[in-house]
C-alpha cells in the first residue's frame, strides 16, 4: 500500500495553502533543487559538453520515457519524452493521417482541449485536400465514428470538467471503423490508471507538469504502438530523431521506433527536474492513487453541495465517469477563485463559468479536503467574493 503521508512529505507546500491546482502545475518536489543544482555544478559546469555521454543526457528522453510508461501502460522502449505537448500532438496525428491517406475526417470533441484543436487545423489546412476537424460533442463521439474518419482524437479526461472518455470501447470502435487514434493524457498521467497496450492505443501523448510534478514547461511525451513504431512517418524530422545524428547525413534516415520521434534537443534540466518527481511515483502505486482520489473527491463533493447551494457541479457525479478533478459552475466564478486564492486554497477557473479543483493523494489528505471545504463556504456564503479587486483579469486564469 502506498504511504501518502511519506509521499506528502517530500513536497514542498507552503504554509497555510491547501494546493488543489496539481492539474494545472503540480508543486515542487523538496529534493528537486538539490538535484538541479547538482547537475548544473557538477555536470554542466564540471562536464561541459562531455556530460552528453557522461552524464547520460543524450539518453534521458527515452529513460524517462520508460518511467512514465509504467504509469500508462506502454510497452518498455516505447515512450520518449521532450518538445511540447502540442508539438507531440502534431506528431502523433501527421503519422496517424498518413497511415490513412484514403481518409479526410479527424474526429475529436468539443471537450478537447483548444491547442490540440489548434495543431489539428494547422496541419490538415497544411495538407489541403479536403481534409476536416470534425468536433462533436463528448457524449456524441461513439456516433460519429464511421468509415470517413482516419483519426479519432481525443483527450481521455476532459480539461474543464473532468468527464471521462472510455478509452478502450472508443479505441476499439474506431479500428473496428478503419480509424486510428491519438489519446491526449494531460490529465490522465498520474492522475489514474491508463493502459493503453491493453486498450490498444496507437498513439499517445501527454505533459509532465501536471500530476507528474516535473515542473512548469516540463517536457512532453508521446507513445507510438509498437505495430506501428517501424513506419510512422515523422512529420517534424528533426535532427534527433536522426537513425544517427552524429553521421550529418544530408538527407533524413528516421531513427528506429518511437526514437524518431525525438525533435530538438533535450531539455536536460527540465528532464532534471522531472527524474526527481518520478522518483516520488516510484513509492506510489497508481491504483492506490486512484482509490485515494475517489474518497477525496467524492468527501469533497458532498462537503460542498451541503455547505455551498449556489455551486452546481459540472463533473460527473460517478467517479467512474471522471477522473481526479471536481468542477463546479458558478456565474462569478472568477472572483470566487480570487477570493479562494487569497484566502489559501488554490484551484483555478476555466471560463466560462467553471471553478477547477485537483486532487493529488501524493500530497492531499482528508485534513486539507475539510479545510478547503469549510474556507469555500465561508467565502462563498458571505459573498467575500463580490470585491473589485477579485475581477480584474490576470493573464492566467
Amino acid at each position: 500500500m502506498t504511504d501518502f503521508a511519506a509521499t506528502k512529505a517530500l513536497f514542498d507546500l507552503p504554509e497555510g495553502i491547501v494546493y488543489l491546482d496539481g492539474n494545472s502545475l503540480g508543486p515542487l518536489p523538496k529534493a528537486a533543487p538539490a538535484r538541479i543544482a547538482a547537475m548544473l555544478t557538477d555536470e554542466w559546469g564540471g562536464m561541459l559538453i562531455t556530460g552528453w555521454n557522461k552524464a547520460g543526457w543524450m539518453a534521458q528522453p527515452m529513460r524517462l520515457g520508460d518511467r512514465i510508461g509504467r504509469l500508462i501502460g506502454a510497452e518498455p522502449g516505447h515512450v520518449t519524452t521532450g518538445d511540447t505537448l502540442s508539438i507531440k500532438v502534431y506528431q502523433a496525428l501527421a503519422s496517424a493521417l498518413e497511415m490513412r491517406k484514403g481518409r479526410k475526417v479527424v474526429l475529436s470533441d468539443s471537450g478537447n482541449f483548444p491547442s490540440d484543436l489548434y495543431m489539428a487545423e494547422g496541419l490538415l489546412r497544411m495538407m489541403g485536400g479536403g481534409h476536416e476537424l470534425r468536433v462533436v460533442a463528448p457524449d456524441e463521439v461513439e456516433d460519429h465514428i464511421t468509415d470517413e474518419v482516419a483519426v479519432l482524437m481525443l483527450t481521455e479526461v476532459d480539461y474543464r470538467t473532468g468527464r471521462r472518455h472510455d478509452m478502450k470501447r472508443l479505441t476499439a470502435k474506431a479500428h473496428a471503423a478503419g480509424a486510428l487514434t491519438v489519446w491526449d493524457l494531460a490529465h490522465s498521467a498520474g492522475a489514474l490508471p491508463v493502459d493503453l497496450s491493453g486498450c490498444g492505443a496507437d498513439f499517445a501523448v501527454g505533459c509532465t507538469y501536471k500530476y507528474l510534478n516535473a515542473g512548469p514547461g516540463g517536457p512532453a511525451f508521446i507513445y507510438v504502438a509498437p505495430r506501428h513504431a517501424g513506419r510512422a512517418v515523422p512529420a517534424l524530422s528533426g535532427w534527433l530523431g536522426h537513425e544517427a545524428p552524429f553521421a550529418f547525413d544530408l538527407g533524413y534516415r528516421p531513427g528506429a521506433g518511437v526514437d524518431r520521434m525525438r525533435v530538438g534537443t533535450p531539455p536536460v534540466i527540465q528532464m532534471t527536474a522531472l527524474e526527481v518527481a518520478l522518483d516520488v511515483w516510484d513509492m506510489a502505486d497508481i491504483h492506490d492513487v486512484r482509490a485515494k482520489s475517489i474518497e477525496l473527491t467524492e468527501r469533497f463533493i458532498a462537503g460542498i453541495e451541503a455547505a455551498c447551494p449556489t455551486l452546481d457541479l459540472a463533473s460527473p457525479r460517478d467517479p467512474a465517469l471522471r477522473g481526479s478533478q471536481v468542477s463546479f459552475r458558478f456565474a462569478e466564478g472568477y472572483a470566487a477563485m480570487q477570493a479562494l486564492i487569497a484566502r489559501g486554497v488554490i484551484g483555478d477557473f476555466r471560463a466560462p463559468d467553471i471553478m477547477r479543483f485537483g486532487f493529488t493523494p501524493l500530497y492531499i489528505d482528508e485534513g486539507d479536503v475539510d479545510r478547503a471545504i469549510a474556507i469555500i463556504a465561508d467565502v462563498m456564503n458571505s459573498g467575500a467574493w463580490d470585491r473589485a479587486e477579485y475581477k480584474t483579469r490576470a493573464a492566467v486564469t
